[in-house]
């Protein structure tokens, strides 16, 4: 009897969905506006920001130094591994839901599950750590206006502040980061088309910005910032030297994330097997040469110990230059920039939220869509209030190294699941394949795992306890709510 529920469970937790190309024909209630060119600008606009405005100065200052550059090129080239793969199988699985989706195609409900919880908190933070820096941008610019704020009201509490007068506090909650998230997700809720006539418009001023920011610093750049390229290691795991680096690469690793996120808008897209893949790679090119260039120049600008806890990076590279007229526009640009990344993190999540509700692995609650606007406004707005609280209350530096764990997780899953599904599926019509066999795969997989295994203690910490609470959910909601267990049983 026994063995027969064991056999049960087993076959439960890793059932498969099956490839059903009528399945991906539907949306499921959200509206098809999303064509290629959309998808370049949502994704270019969702990921250039976030590194450069936010990650840089933490990833400099506490892990590499001006080395920080040789970081990001090593998270582009392990992103255009994952990305090849991100293509090949959204050519095939055209679906919602992103590499969760795939996950439950391929190695059956239970990981699945687990990459999407993931993948939850990994948006999440993103988002918050997102809002923080918007926060600071926007303390910067008032500055700079001669406007003033409670300093308090726009830090954690586990934030020191030194007051104008020399003194030291605390301070109590980042309300500008919390408003942010409150607008822009009441934003999305009324629907993605009317969204992306903000975001052309966003992504055109933010390139414009950086254009003009490498070239006015370029003659600002202190040779001597350069020296030691990779600052020799403390003594401690991560604290520069090349352990350093690759603690970098993996916490700005989350700067490139958002090519993920493009893929989780498959059912929004108007020709979702041929346009997902050909945009994540175009988007992949596009973030990674900008990123290159201009983390070489914020380096050589500002020194990386004056980055530390810095969490605007740009604004107080611009402080360095001669051009007080450029420090206002810069700043308020790169403030009114940062809309598309929340744009495309609150998607993103909510997508694979949508999708993981219409699997019956979440309450239905979550995959309801708004009859006029055609968004799940449910998700919205539960993402709304839990992502203000994150912001609200943590500090930029401790948000940072907790964006990439899960995300590496589920960017392994998805380079095993290609070498898997070419097995399993070998005649299923693939519009976009990885050239050169199962090596890109295999690379991908190991830069992947050699990015996750150089993060912190506090990042495993951090995923390990949100996995245990996504095992607990699945165990006593999950399992028997899934519409595969159902028919199964």
């Amino acid at each position: 009897m026994e063995g027969n529920n064991a056999s049960a469970l087993q076959k439960g937790i890793f059932r498969k969905k099956p490839i059903n190309p009528e399945d991906f024909k539907s949306s499921g209630g959200l509206a098809r506006v999303l064509s290629l060119r959309s998808l370049i600008f949502f994704g270019v606009g969702g990921i250039v920001g976030t590194g450069l405005f936010a990650i840089t100065g933490v990833a400099a200052s506490v892990n590499a130094g001006p080395s920080v550059t040789l970081a990001y090129l090593i998270s582009a080239i392990a992103c255009a591994f994952v990305g090849l793969c991100y293509g090949e199988l959204s050519s095939i699985v055209p679906a919602a839901g992103s590499s969760y989706t795939y996950t439950y195609v391929t190695l059956g409900e239970f990981i699945a599950w687990i990459v999407g919880w993931n993948l939850v908190l990994e948006y999440s933070v993103g988002a918050a750590t997102v809002a923080v820096s918007w926060s600071g941008y926007v303390a910067s610019l008032l500055h700079d206006l001669g406007l003033s704020f409670p300093p308090r009201l726009m830090a954690s509490p586990f934030e020191t502040l030194t007051l104008a007068d020399g003194s030291k506090v605390s301070g109590i909650v980042n309300l500008p980061a919390a408003f942010i998230i409150i607008v822009i997700s009441l934003f999305l809720m009324r629907g993605v088309k009317e969204s992306l006539k903000v975001n052309d418009v966003v992504v055109f001023v933010k390139l414009s910005v950086i254009i003009t920011v490498i070239t006015v610093s370029i003659p600002y750049i202190k040779w001597e910032n350069y020296t030691p390229f990779i600052p020799p290691n403390t003594g401690t795991f991560g604290h520069f030297g090349w352990s350093g680096v690759m603690q970098a690469a993996g916490t700005i690793f989350f700067a490139y994330i958002g090519f993920d996120a493009v893929s989780a808008t498959a059912q929004e897209a108007k020709k979702p097997s041929r346009d997902i893949p050909l945009s994540i790679l175009i988007i992949l090119a596009i973030c990674a040469v900008i990123y290159i260039a201009f983390s070489f120049v914020l380096v050589g600008v500002v020194n990386f110990h004056d980055l530390l806890n810095d969490s605007a990076p740009v604004a107080t590279a611009i402080d360095k230059t001669a051009f007080p007229w450029l420090k206002i526009v810069v700043k308020f640009s790169i403030i009114f920039g940062y809309v598309s990344v929340l744009f495309l993190l609150l998607i993103g999540q909510t997508r694979i939220f949508f999708a993981m509700s219409r699997d019956g692995l979440l309450p239905p609650f979550f995959s309801k869509v708004h009859p006029t606007y055609h968004t799940p406004w449910p998700s919205h707005i539960f993402f709304m209030f839990a992502i203000a609280i994150l912001c609200a209350f943590l500090p930029i530096a401790q948000l940072a190294h907790m964006c990439s764990i899960g995300t590496l997780l589920a960017f392994i899953l998805v380079c095993i699941e290609v070498m898997i599904l070419r097995k399993t599926h070998p005649n299923e019509p693939r519009k976009f394949r990885i050239p050169g066999g199962n090596l890109v795969p295999i690379l991908g997989t190991i830069t992947c795992i050699a990015i996750m295994y150089s993060l912190d203690s506090l990042t495993w910490f951090s995923m390990f306890t949100w996995m245990l609470i996504g095992l607990v959910f699945y165990f006593s909601y999950s399992r028997k709510h899934s519409h595969l267990h159902k028919k199964h049983f």
